[in-house]
């Protein structure tokens, strides 16, 4: 067996390392210079979205011996709409970071990859399938997906974002849904450190929402964050990512070619995370190329997960500030308690349920 991965992403380099537990040493491309060579940026792990994983770095570590460190635990969670606020003290999750920073996810995995990266490759995957017997295809995004007519587009999305430096609760998050900053998104602050974080709006790319909107709709967010935090936050670094795919592969296997990470579908349309799932389906690749297990019917619980989570992501686009702040102001209390605390049942799963009707009644 001849593998070759195509990516240094967290599924890709995830894969590499299952591999190489069973005497497996995968080649891997990579087209960048460097493991993580991208921006910096904070992603969440959340409970909620994660169950009946209630705790994700303990169950990577005890269930695949898959060891790594979050930035820290999130014990808070303030949740912002136009005129109300849940503040939610439960343990909600993790907090990570991606990109070039030394603690990212993708350099605490290369870290324990002992099989060979090319890195800079011109590779295509058409080389890769005529010189490997198997080839992962970890890319990051769904291009080769779309390529191969195997990818289900249900969204594009635009997100921009900021490190800024301040002073911050290292445990808390804050989420903004508010039409007037995200129209039909949401925005987020995920600290790094006490005196680093990660600012973010994020919105489907819908008629009504322009592109040169953008620089207006990130002015208001970044006030409305300075106001909220009662001070003036430094930008040190910024990104933009226009029209980013979401979607699902109709298929996780062809032939020899495994797709998994966001090449699979693992970004979550609900509010766009899926690093769990991205490691989840390296994992399972792996399984499938030791004997373990089948791919296919391994990610039929993520495939399931992304159909609820895009369900929310329709309910998310019909909601205007009124019905925001009705969610919020009943969030603030019991309600919103017992929603964070651990638990066997599948919110998400319920959720999307319960706001189909609303779907269906406008078509």
């Amino acid at each position: 067996m001849n593998v070759a991965i195509m990516g240094a992403g967290l599924s890709g380099l995830t894969c590499a390392i299952m591999l190489e537990r069973h005497g497996i040493q995968p080649t891997i491309f990579e087209h960048r210079s460097q493991v993580g060579d991208r921006f910096v940026n904070g992603e969440a792990f959340l409970n909620l979205l994660t169950r009946p994983v209630n705790d994700v770095f303990q169950y990577l570590s005890d269930e695949h011996q898959l060891y790594l460190k979050p930035t820290s635990s999130i014990q808070q969670i303030n949740i912002h709409s136009q005129k109300e606020k849940a503040i939610i003290n439960e343990h909600i999750g993790f907090l990570s970071i991606r990109g070039r920073h030394e603690f990212s996810l993708e350099k605490q995995l290369a870290n324990q990859v002992k099989s060979k990266i090319v890195f800079n490759s011109t590779h295509s995957y058409e080389e890769l399938l005529r010189e490997f017997t198997h080839v992962i295809m970890a890319t990051g995004d769904a291009a080769y997906s779309n390529k191969l007519f195997n990818f289900r587009e249900a969204l594009s999305a635009t997100l921009k974002g900021a490190t800024v430096e301040g002073k911050f609760e290292r445990c808390a998050v804050h989420v903004w849904l508010d039409n007037t900053l995200a129209p039909k998104g949401y925005g987020y602050l995920l600290p790094f450190s006490d005196t680093e974080a990660n600012i973010v709006i994020a919105y489907p790319d819908l008629p009504e929402n322009q592109q040169q909107q953008i620089i207006k709709y990130w002015d208001r967010f970044y006030e409305c964050v300075c106001r909220e935090l009662s001070q003036s936050l430094k930008i040190t670094d910024q990104f933009q990512i226009k029209n980013y795919q979401m979607g699902i592969c109709k298929s996780a296997r062809i032939g020899n070619t495994f797709f998994t990470g966001n090449c699979f579908g693992t970004a979550m349309p609900f509010l766009g995370f899926g690093q769990f799932e991205a490691i989840m389906t390296g994992i399972y690749a792996a399984n499938d190329l030791c004997g373990f297990s089948k791919y296919e019917e391994s990610t039929m619980d993520l495939k399931n997960s992304y159909e609820h989570s895009l369900t929310l992501r329709r309910g998310l686009e019909k909601f205007n500030n009124e019905m925001y702040d009705f969610v919020v102001k009943h969030l603030d209390g019991y309600l919103g308690k017992r929603l964070f605390q651990p638990s066997q049942q599948n919110p998400l799963k319920l959720a999307s349920y319960l706001v189909r009707p609303f779907i269906n009644k406008d078509g």
